[in-house]
């Protein structure tokens, strides 16, 4: 028995769905999932079926003769047109037949004979063929005065009643060219996720809106619209620690000596580009010294260009185990939650997940404690050394932080985060996950005693002495090096940006 899915186009009348569930249902199929909702598009029904091979083949069949088996996003013509009609019985059945037989659906309709225009009529229609509109055109001049209002052959302007196309040709123009299959696979798990935060009261439109503005924002930041904040923080008279801010996601960290360059996360894969030219700028040779990349957890804005990289990363071996499976969620009470595996898949997909290849594993376990945190073994930078130490499981689980009570010197990862100096679009871009997953924490409770803990450390380890700093830094997975100041988190110094040369 296998699990599978597809969507079904169905004609909006009486006891259509019926006819589609019945064809599974003669053919053994048992159904998983359904999702429908007419005032999100009235025709689109998403299935999940549970069923032999074969009858899968029958059920595809079956709903293929009656016409709703949907495989392919055929794009559909979108065309608005005014005529003029005689005001005399029968006048509009006689202009529907023609719009009728050249297979065209009616999106608006609108006429009154007490307006302004009485013999007006404003019609838009959408037709699967963009020859049809010629042949339409041609016939109704030949009967009516008419203008065309709108005309278009791209998709952009399809009306609500055909949401999931609409939605479809946005995402192509997101992830450049891909075929139906993938897109209705696609389009599928997005409505998972709908289907699941509809069930807890949230609005569709919110994750639909969310889902897209990621991919465009991603999308429109790199390239000519790429930049990075960075600030340069000198540890020792042998190490300095570079922070680099992209315009989305987590903050990338280079540990930067004469001997060696060790990298703390990577960024999204679709910024590689334009990261290895600002640290070309801001660093220079630092890249022909990189020898390590240290992964603090799975996320595709802290691992997704490790593998552009030829040198080797550390990671816990839940992080590669969650880089596999491709869910965030994975070891932890949400495994199971369609929201994190579904976000994984597409913040995978939007921002070209590359994931470390060469992977060097830590222990699972520690061999003490630094607080509440195992400690799982110590990594030199140069001749300078940090502890490893293991998370419990808040943010996701297998997610590691770096610590150097020498140096002053602590990588949060995301669990401590300087919220109030995140720039507002670099805010605004967080929220979108956060519509999509309700919490980024796969255990609140637990990211909150972590927290906690680190804070603590944090606040009782003294700055380093080279540079007379009385205040351990925090190196946060997103945002500035901070220090506390007054109880708060505050930029240890400023921020530069920068602008890369292409």
């Amino acid at each position: 028995m296998d699990k599978y899915s597809f969507v079904a186009r169905i004609p909006d009348h009486a006891g259509a769905l019926h006819k589609a569930v019945q064809v599974i249902s003669k053919n053994g199929g048992n159904i998983n999932r359904i999702q429908f909702d007419k005032r999100i598009d009235p025709c689109t029904v998403f299935f999940e079926v549970t069923s032999t091979g074969s009858a899968r083949e029958a059920i595809a069949s079956g709903l293929q003769e009656m016409g709703y088996l949907q495989a392919a996003l055929k794009p559909q013509s979108f065309l608005k047109i005014s005529v003029h009609i005689p005001h005399t019985p029968g006048a509009l059945n006689d202009f529907l037949m023609y719009t009728t037989a050249h297979r065209a659906n009616i999106a608006l309709i609108d006429f009154d004979d007490r307006g302004s225009n009485p013999n007006l009529l404003t019609v838009s229609l959408n037709l699967e063929e963009a020859e049809e509109i010629g042949r339409l055109l041609d016939e109704l001049k030949s009967r009516y005065r008419i203008e065309v209002i709108d005309y278009d052959t791209s998709g952009r302007h399809l009306d609500e009643t055909v949401f999931y196309l609409r939605f479809a040709q946005s995402l192509r123009e997101i992830i450049g060219d891909a075929d139906d299959s993938f897109l209705l696979s696609l389009l599928g798990d997005i409505n998972h996720i709908a289907q699941e935060l509809m069930n807890r009261g949230k609005d569709p439109y919110t994750v639909f809106e969310s889902v897209k503005r990621t991919g465009e924002t991603l999308k429109s930041t790199r390239g000519p619209g790429f930049y990075a904040d960075v600030q340069r923080v000198p540890l020792a008279e042998d190490l300095v620690l570079f922070c680099l801010q992209p315009p989305c996601g987590g903050s990338v960290f280079l540990l930067d000596t004469p001997s060696e360059c060790v990298m703390v996360d990577t960024g999204y894969g679709i910024y590689h580009g334009d990261m290895t030219r600002v640290i070309q700028e801001v660093a220079p040779g630092a890249l022909q010294r990189l020898s390590r990349i240290v992964i603090t957890h799975a996320d595709a804005d802290h691992c997704g260009a490790g593998g552009l990289f030829s040198v080797p990363a550390l990671m816990h071996p839940g992080t590669r185990e969650s880089i596999l499976v491709s869910n965030r969620a994975y070891g932890s009470r949400n495994q199971e939650c369609i929201l994190e595996e579904v976000y994984t898949s597409l913040i995978n997909l939007f921002s070209r997940f590359n994931p470390p290849r060469s992977m060097i594993l830590l222990p699972g376990e520690g061999t003490g404690k630094r607080g509440p945190f195992p400690l799982l073994g110590t990594m030199s930078v140069g001749r300078h050394s940090f502890d490893v130490l293991g998370g419990l499981g808040g943010h996701v689980f297998g997610q590691v932080y770096l610590f150097s009570p020498t140096l002053g010197v602590f990588f949060s990862a995301d669990t401590v985060i300087n919220f109030e100096y995140l720039t507002p679009e670099r805010a605004e871009y967080n929220t979108l996950a956060v519509n999509l997953v309700t919490s980024v924490n796969v255990d609140s409770t637990k990211a909150r005693e972590e927290r906690s803990a680190i804070m603590e450390i944090v606040r009782t380890t003294s700055g380093s002495f080279f540079s007379s700093r009385d205040a351990c830094l925090l190196c946060g997975g997103h945002g500035p090096v901070s220090v506390i100041r007054e109880g708060r988190l505050v930029p240890a110094v400023p921020a530069v940006r920068v602008v890369p040369v292409a």
